[in-house]
């Protein structure tokens, strides 16, 4: 079973980028859809975008274009790239395995 470890969170102006990294523990880390989700104040949870076991990825409208989702299987680590970011994309930031396991997640805040 993995256990998911989000970090690279933190504080950026609007048009700033980050990369969150989540580490998950675990000997069957390459068998698992791996995905990003977000929960911003006062809102539910959401999804942000997921990769495939192989390699497939899909996103939330509003981070086409601008996140990008990938896996090292190798390093048991699945990344986000956030590029262009807007004060709509501050919140927490929780890496899953598998839409089951969770992680603690990681605060990112944009400035405007």
């Amino acid at each position: 079973q993995v256990r998911p470890v989000e970090s690279g969170g933190g504080l950026v102006q609007t048009g700033g980028s980050l990369r969150l990294s989540c580490l998950a523990s675990g000997p069957t880390f390459s068998s698992y859809a791996m995905g990003w989700f977000r929960r911003a104040p006062g809102k539910e949870r959401e999804f942000v975008a997921y990769i495939r076991s192989d390699g497939r990825k899909n996103y939330q409208d509003s981070v086409k274009g601008r996140f990008t989702i990938s896996r090292d299987n190798a390093k048991n680590t699945m990344y986000l790239q956030m590029n262009d970011l807007t004060p709509e994309d501050t919140g927490v930031y929780y890496c899953s395995a598998g839409s089951v396991l969770w992680g603690q997640g990681t605060q990112v805040t944009v400035s405007s």
